[in-house]
């Protein structure tokens, strides 16, 4: 029932254009989009120039009276504010307009609480809604509270916990959540040991929110094959909110780890960030990033600069980077092409894997070398590893036994050393 309830919301859209402030219509415009992604019918928006944000009430005491009429007259059930917004403007706003009032944070935990699949997941979103939350307790919206059916927006979420419940209690929960996450962070740092112990590289796709990451992952998976199947890949806000990661095998027997990770998206909560740190490790200790970029919208540069500043967040700045410029087909640019380390591709068309493929190469096997080995005939198993483990670019037989041009990691280099002629 809270869910067609919730459907049914009517809200208003409001932001504060300060001069810090270089993308305001994009980040209204995005504000939009993660209401309606959260089942509320955006009816109209009201926005405001100033120098800085008014300390109680966010927008200027004229600007919530105009605020308030809109309200009245669209019959909203919601306004949705643009940035974060402080415990006592909650309730001042709330006050005012007599109607709920919630802001991007509380959107973007909305859709990150839908969205979550996998235990770390959810353990992950709920610790960010309840310290989101934990200052917020007074001051909730009374009125739609008490309806009891939960129709009202900040009355539901991931791991329900209801606002009632006193302080002690939630930090007593969000103790209990970050062990719980401890547990799960060091068995992906054991994970992650065994990959380095077993040598193979990583890849690590990162990206805006929706930019194609899913979709670059399963077009290389279709192309070349791998372990655990396609990931999930929707035209939707925060698709991916769990790692996945595939191994690629590649026609050569060179081998390398591709893993997704959750997209970004402006003024990403920092409660979120902090959560979603062991999952966005991933990135920080990966070879190489592949940044995707959705060159289709006209706010790629932006999203870049986003995505760069979160990067930097969890300390996986100065990395090598290949830029993946996906959906070039709905932009109008020529594709399959590279520059340097840009890649221009279609994803969805599945054109510029190979290109793609190839620039990832460049960084991900550096520590491959071209030999020739003469191996006796009755060591054959050696020439076995290498035809399974190896490229072999040419096999002659010669009287003291296979001789073999191959291109392999370093490592079987130095095992096999004895065996290298010429």
């Amino acid at each position: 029932m809270n869910e067609t309830k919730t459907e049914q919301l009517k809200g208003i859209t409001a932001g504060v254009n300060t001069d810090s402030e270089g993308d305001f219509l994009y980040s209204m415009e995005e504000l939009k989009n993660l209401a309606e992604a959260c089942g509320i019918e955006v009816k109209g928006e009201l926005t405001q120039n100033l120098p800085r944000t008014h300390p109680a009430l966010y927008m200027g005491t004229g600007k919530v009276e105009e605020l308030q009429h809109l309200v009245e007259q669209m019959e909203a059930d919601v306004v949705i504010f643009d940035s974060e917004l402080s415990p006592s403007q909650i309730r001042n706003l709330e006050k005012e307009l007599d109607c709920e009032v919630i802001d991007r944070t509380m959107l973007i935990l909305d859709i990150f609480g839908r969205r979550a699949k996998t235990k770390e997941a959810q353990l992950q979103v709920e610790m960010a809604r309840l310290q989101y939350m934990l200052p917020r307790l007074v001051g909730t919206y009374v009125a739609l509270g008490r309806q009891g059916g939960g129709s009202g927006f900040k009355n539901r979420g991931a791991g329900e916990t209801k606002l009632e419940l006193d302080r002690r209690k939630i930090e007593s929960k969000i103790s209990y959540l970050r062990k719980e996450l401890a547990k799960i962070s060091e068995q992906r740092t054991v994970q992650r040991r065994q990959r380095q112990k077993n040598n193979l590289p990583v890849a690590a796709l990162v990206g805006y929110t929706n930019a194609g990451k899913s979709t670059v992952m399963n077009a290389m998976l279709g192309t070349y094959g791998g372990d655990g199947g396609e990931v999930f890949e929707k035209d939707m806000l925060f698709a991916t909110l769990d790692t996945s990661v595939r191994s690629i095998e590649l026609p050569d027997k060179k081998e390398f780890l591709l893993a997704d990770t959750v997209g970004f998206v402006n003024k990403l909560p920092h409660h979120l960030v902090k959560a979603f740190r062991s999952t966005l490790e991933e990135a920080a200790f990966a070879d190489v990033l592949v940044h995707v970029i959705d060159v289709s919208s006209p706010q790629f540069e932006t999203m870049i600069d986003i995505t760069e500043k979160t990067l930097a967040d969890i300390g996986a700045e100065n990395m090598p980077v290949v830029y993946v410029y996906n959906k070039a087909d709905r932009a109008g640019i020529e594709y399959p092409q590279t520059a340097g380390d840009s890649v221009y591709i279609s994803a969805k068309e599945r054109a510029g894997i190979s290109e793609l493929t190839s620039k990832l190469k460049e960084h991900l096997f550096k520590d491959y070398v071209r030999c020739t080995l003469l191996i006796p005939f009755d060591e054959g198993e050696v020439v076995s590893y290498f035809n399974e483990h190896a490229a072999v670019l040419e096999t002659e037989y010669e009287e003291k036994g296979t001789k073999l041009t191959v291109e392999c990691h370093r490592k079987d280099y130095e095992k096999f050393k004895s065996f290298v002629t010429g």
